[in-house]
């Protein structure tokens, strides 16, 4: 092994000392060079490129998003006035949510489009299309977020899809909790539960209600279907 470093050492201190290996290195460093000149030519304009197309659309998404923002405006007073149709698809010459999510996509315009349209389509009982928007709706604020997961929740319990209603009022109620918004997650994931048959996950989701949000409009009626379940079980 000291044999080894012994001479790697010797090997290191020839190429600092001796100008002959010096030059000789340089050489095949040049020739290297002359011979893959094309290959690392285009490996660097492909870099440039590849930079150059992210700078791009960084830029671009941006102005979009600017632009999108703008017409958000109008179509959210549309949905905040129940003009429903106005907002959807716009007026002729202010766009709808369905414009903003088509001519503007990856922007964050387009994503909270995609939740004012999936909550318009639940309210008209299309639940597959409110669905297919929920679904691409993303958020950082929780308890928007929150709200998403139960509406998707709402969709599939409306479409059948009991199991996947589950999940998402699960989502809901520990996405952020609060005593706000929770026990009405945890309200809708007991029903959930009593449509699956799965008796005793309703009654202890129930039982969440009554012992962490006592001073909830839910306490009262979670108290009574607890009530109702456990007599239901102990039969």
């Amino acid at each position: 092994m000291a044999t080894k470093q012994s001479k790697k050492a010797q090997d290191q201190t020839d190429l600092i000392e001796n100008p002959e290996v010096i030059a000789s290195r340089l050489e095949k460093g040049e020739a290297f060079l002359k011979q893959n000149s094309k290959v690392l030519a285009g490996v660097l304009i492909a870099a440039i490129i590849l930079i150059g197309g992210i700078l791009f659309f960084q830029i671009n998404t941006a102005n979009q998003n600017e632009n999108a923002q703008k017409e958000m405006f109008q179509a959210v007073y549309f949905y905040e006035q129940d003009s429903i149709q106005l907002a959807l698809n716009g007026d002729g010459i202010n766009s709808g949510f369905l414009s903003i999510v088509d001519e503007y996509p990856r922007t964050d315009a387009a994503n909270l489009a995609h939740y004012y349209i999936g909550s318009i389509y639940l309210s008209e009982r299309n639940y597959q299309e409110a669905l297919t928007h929920l679904e691409q709706f993303s958020a950082d604020d929780y308890l928007v977020q929150a709200k998403a997961y139960s509406l998707i929740g709402d969709a599939n319990m409306e479409l059948g899809n009991t199991d996947a209603a589950i999940t998402n009022y699960k989502k809901a109620a520990d996405t952020n909790e609060n005593k706000y918004f929770t026990p009405k997650y945890l309200n809708k994931l007991a029903i959930a539960y009593e449509e699956a048959g799965k008796i005793q996950e309703a009654i202890d989701t129930y039982g969440t209600i009554e012992e962490k949000y006592y001073e909830s409009f839910e306490f009262s009626a979670a108290r009574k279907h607890k009530a109702r379940l456990e007599g239901l079980a102990a039969k």
